[in-house]
């Protein structure tokens, strides 16, 4: 149970205008003479806008790592950058975040408020015979346009590619526009869904049968730098559940274990990179009239985070790396197409929690386990003693999900189990709050962040009754790290823009990650189709 023309002016005011001209006071004919030169020496729009979203970019990343940064990373890091920027919403997850980036609309009005309302979509097939290895997915679940369609409403020429080891993270960051969109699938292969296209083409066959995952068979991910350069230890037994912990991290010697095991390694984002210069070339992206938009969506430093956690050394290597291949990528970018032309940005789709151990003990309270499992056995003996059907109230991790008919037909029994759920929830180690949706909407969303953050999450109309939240760096259990929280750990990314059209500096003010499209319209020179919930960031632009 998921729902979830330009009018000519006649000869006669043309000779008014020149009258009024010839008349002009010395001065104001200067001040208008200044003005037109500042416009006539404005800078065209992008002929492509390029947004690099690595998943689960925290923060403090590029600063923690700046001494050792030479490439991409250190480059991006000369531009407009937001230093304080976040995702304004509660539940700080790849599929939410990815939407808002785009579309400048928060959770509540892009349709996808979690991962579970994403992408997956049974009636739209993988292509490629990867039937067997990935279900169905499209973007049918959000709501809405992005940037892809304003700029496609002014220039109907324009492209749009967008590619991720994830499908969510492909996907989302376009919406609905039926692009060029392409993500991995286990067996080592980049395809894409019905959706889009009833074939691949040529180029993206071309380039799995390169079969650049499966040459990673036998080798290993070892250190980039010598071992004192790292400061982190590499003997932390709790990561990745302590199997294969420490340097160097060998990759199996066949090919079908390979193939998912590199997507927890550097070299995952490398393939990704490489994928999207091979169709900016196939499908000549930049050389139009218009403004065309290649999206790339990088997941390793999201594999990497969940199983070995932010603080690890595994992670310090793996930025060291997005770095190195962010050079090599815009490089190359930068040979096939002119890089005055080219707008950037960069940011994340969430960021990320220190492993609940590791925390250190002055935190307080201090950070558990929250048994999940157990949690959703608990509601759903509540439920079936009330009699009613278990599948009817359901707990997806921070949300109860209430059928709309069983909630309008039998409001006072809904009502009751959510109290006496409730009330067991909130007594819980590691619970902060238990909140009806409903009492939030009525909430104080300048004051308190978390009432904001669930109310920029959720749609005023939806099966969501009631939220959890967990105290800071607590978790739910079943995974080593991992986010998902209101809090600035899990909201905080980075969100850099690069290129002529922006002022370069470090800019500490709060923003937020749907500041990101308007801001990129306004260099293309087009509007929003609807009502947006971000706004432009004029202080990066020149």
């Amino acid at each position: 149970m998921r729902y979830a023309t330009r009018t000519i002016p006649s000869i006669a005011l043309l000779a008014a205008s020149a009258a009024c001209q010839t008349t002009m006071p010395a001065a104001m004919q200067q001040s208008r003479t200044a003005a037109q030169a500042t416009a006539s020496t404005a800078l065209p729009s992008p002929s492509l806008i390029v947004l690099v979203t690595v998943d689960q970019l925290r923060g403090d990343y590029i600063d923690r790592f700046a001494p050792q940064l030479q490439g991409g990373l250190a480059r991006l890091a000369r531009g407009a950058w937001f230093t304080n920027a976040h995702h304004d919403h509660a539940l700080t997850e790849t599929a939410p975040g990815h939407a808002t980036l785009l579309s400048g609309r928060f959770p509540r009005s892009t349709g996808i408020m979690a991962n579970w309302a994403g992408v997956e979509d049974s009636s739209a097939s993988l292509l490629g015979g990867s039937e067997m290895v990935g279900i169905g997915a499209s973007p049918r679940r959000f709501r809405g346009t992005t940037l892809v369609d304003w700029l496609k409403a002014r220039y109907p020429a324009s492209r749009a590619l967008s590619v991720s080891m994830k499908d969510r993270g492909a996907i989302l960051p376009i919406g609905r526009s039926r692009s060029d969109v392409y993500w991995y699938v286990t067996d080592g292969r980049f395809t894409t869904s019905r959706y889009y296209r009833d074939s691949l083409p040529g180029w993206v066959s071309a380039f799995n049968a390169r079969r650049l995952p499966q040459g990673m068979a036998g080798k290993a991910w070892p250190l980039l730098l010598a071992p004192g350069a790292y400061s982190e230890p590499d003997s932390v037994p709790i990561e990745r559940g302590g199997v294969n912990f420490l340097f160097p991290h060998s990759f199996p010697n066949d090919t079908v274990r390979t193939t998912i095991e590199v997507r927890v390694s550097p070299w995952m984002d490398e393939i990704t990179l490489d994928l999207a210069l091979a169709g900016v070339n196939a499908l000549s992206l930049g050389k139009g009239p218009g403004t065309d938009v290649l999206a790339v969506s990088l997941s390793a430093t999201d594999l990497v985070g969940h199983a070995y956690g932010p603080d690890s050394r595994e992670m310090h290597d793996n930025v060291l790396r997005l770095d190195r291949n962010l050079g090599a990528f815009f490089d190359s970018l930068f040979r096939m197409r002119d890089s005055s032309r080219i707008a950037i940005v960069l940011t994340g789709d969430h960021g990320m929690s220190t492993i609940p151990e590791l925390v250190p003990k002055s935190v307080q309270p201090t950070p558990v386990r929250v048994n999940l499992p157990a949690l959703a056995a608990g509601l759903a003996g509540i439920v079936a003693a009330s009699g009613i059907d278990t599948s009817l109230i359901e707990l997806d991790q921070h949300m109860v999900l209430v059928d709309p008919t069983l909630a309008a037909n039998r409001r006072a029994g809904v009502d009751s189990i959510l109290d006496i759920f409730a009330a067991q929830v909130r007594a819980l180690p590691g619970v902060a709050r238990v909140d009806r949706m409903r009492d939030l909407l009525r909430g104080d969303t300048i004051n308190d962040p978390i009432v904001r953050r669930w109310v920029h999450q959720v749609p005023a109309v939806s099966n969501v009754e009631l939220v959890i939240t967990l105290a800071p760096f607590s978790i739910f259990s079943g995974i080593v790290a991992t986010h998902g929280s209101p809090y600035d750990s899990d909201s905080w990314v980075p969100i850099i823009f690069s290129g002529p059209w922006f002022a370069p500096g470090r800019y500490n003010e709060r923003v937020r990650t749907v500041d990101l499209a308007p801001t990129l319209a306004e260099v293309a020179g087009v509007k929003p189709a609807e009502k947006i919930d971000g706004v432009v960031l004029r202080r990066a632009l020149k």
